[in-house]
């Protein structure tokens, strides 16, 4: 693996840019640690996000990423503040970066959209990206329909571009096996939620140490926005909904504001628990910085045995 030198970072690793969870502290705690931090500015308005990109910057000298979400109605202020704060690496998320490619290129910032699909990657290459986030559905949060066994091999035969990949990555070997279909790097989110500084409510984190793959679950197929994330009241709730519900506006209302009453407020039991099928692989917390090397080792012993 080496997207090191397109990234300017010591180990092959992105953070997830996670809505209400991917801060500018958390970010530079990641950055720090030698992975590249991400700024995810999902539920931000531009002036949040500009005092999030100042924290980051005053906590790391490292390299560190902002998520953008396309479709949002204020995205060209977001781009403002992107370009205005000398930021240089984006992630991109729901919608296609195409109408800024002009801008970002000018500043010299690496472009890196999340796909889903192979026919995502193909269409979005057209347009001078500097890589691609190959993801597939076993991650957290809002998903498409492809594992990432079948995902990457088939993003790498159709673009010529570096690749990341993404969804059900936790471990080492889950790095190596990645590399070995095709990719250069990985990104990660759900492992990140297992370290003691992400910035998630204490009983959030204390739902994911509980838990195992057996209460995961997906809502949101119906209406076209497929999210993962663990069993409750919230999902039993929504899963009854959508069997009886033909609105889709209705759908869409249920989960407003739930991820935040999940990470801000603890609520366990009506809140959002996004989170991907590696919440089985974890059962404690630790600090950032042996998490990202603990895969690091995993990832270099996987190797030596893979060449023996």
């Amino acid at each position: 693996m080496n997207i090191n030198n397109l990234l300017n970072i010591k180990y092959p690793i992105l953070q997830g840019g996670m809505a209400h969870v991917a801060t500018g502290d958390f970010a530079a705690c990641i950055s720090n640690a030698g992975a590249m931090g991400t700024i995810g500015s999902g539920g931000m308005t531009p002036e949040i996000l500009k005092k999030e990109i100042e924290i980051c910057k005053a906590k790391t000298d490292k390299s560190f990423a902002v998520n953008l979400m396309m479709l949002r109605p204020d995205i060209d202020s977001m781009v403002d503040i992107i370009v205005e704060s000398g930021v240089k690496v984006v992630t991109i998320g729901a919608g296609s970066p195409s109408k800024y490619m002009k801008i970002f290129d000018g500043e010299g910032i690496t472009v890196l959209p999340v796909i889903s699909s192979p026919v995502q990657a193909k269409r979005l290459s057209k347009f001078g990206l500097n890589g691609i986030i190959a993801e597939g559905m076993e991650a957290g949060g809002h998903i498409g329909d492809m594992p990432s066994m079948v995902l990457i091999p088939q993003v790498k035969n159709e673009v010529d571009i570096p690749i990341i990949a993404a969804g059900g990555i936790g471990s080492g070997k889950q790095m190596l096996a990645a590399e070995i279909l095709g990719a250069i790097g990985v990104q990660i989110g759900t492992a990140f939620l297992f370290t003691e500084e992400c910035p998630i409510h204490e009983e959030y984190k204390r739902a994911l140490i509980k838990s195992n793959s057996s209460k995961v679950t997906t809502v949101g197929h119906i209406n076209g926005l497929p999210m993962r994330l663990l069993k409750n009241n919230m999902t039993r709730e929504y899963k009854q909904l959508e069997k009886n519900e033909s609105n889709i506006e209705i759908l869409e209302t249920f989960t407003i504001g739930r991820l935040r009453r999940a990470v801000v407020d603890g609520d366990v039991k009506e809140g959002s628990l996004m989170t991907g099928y590696t919440v089985g692989q974890y059962d404690k917390l630790m600090p950032a910085k042996d998490l990202i090397e603990k895969l690091m080792s995993e990832y270099e012993e996987a190797k030596k045995c893979l060449l023996k």
